[in-house]
């Protein structure tokens, strides 16, 4: 992976600018508002003062965003460790609304003895939560990192779903 500068520029009154160069050209990145509320930003191609594209987003829809573009790298990342290991899959998998594990804690799924799939990470609004132990508490939007069988997997998910 090539090395990428984050530039970070305050916006007096405003917030925070935090945005990197992409291959060609662009600038992508967020600023922070002193209100709470983010915007993703793209500039002209050559002109990182000229904004393409602003989209503004409240707090809880920018982490979204963060969850739904950390978990993939998380995944990614265990998968190439584990390509040498046959039989060992990594999957993320949603706490979805509904699920009857919305507001309990990791233990009571017993998700390693019904299932023998390891959850090695929670992904909850950008953050990632690393080897989380029993008592962590689930909550609707957050995404587990699982690690097992292709079968344990397709059971976990039904797990979290139906319980």
């Amino acid at each position: 992976m090539a090395d990428v500068n984050v530039e970070v520029t305050p916006l007096p009154g405003i917030g925070v600018r935090k945005d990197f160069e992409l291959v060609d050209g662009r600038r992508v990145g967020v600023i922070t508002r002193r209100d709470g509320g983010v915007d993703l930003i793209v500039s002209e191609q050559g002109d990182p003062d000229a904004c393409r594209d602003q989209v503004q987003m409240s707090h809880e829809e920018a982490a979204v965003l963060g969850s739904l573009l950390g978990a993939p790298q998380l995944v990614a990342q265990l998968q190439e460790e584990h390509r040498d290991v046959p039989g060992v899959n990594t999957r993320q998998l949603p706490i979805g609304e509904g699920s009857p594990y919305d507001g309990r804690t990791l233990g009571a799924t017993q998700m390693r003895t019904r299932t023998k799939v390891s959850i090695v990470a929670v992904m909850r609004a950008g953050q990632v939560h690393p080897s989380p132990g029993p008592s962590f508490t689930l909550t609707a939007g957050d995404v587990l990192v699982v690690v097992g069988t292709a079968e344990g997997l397709d059971g976990a998910a039904k797990l979290l779903d139906h319980g």
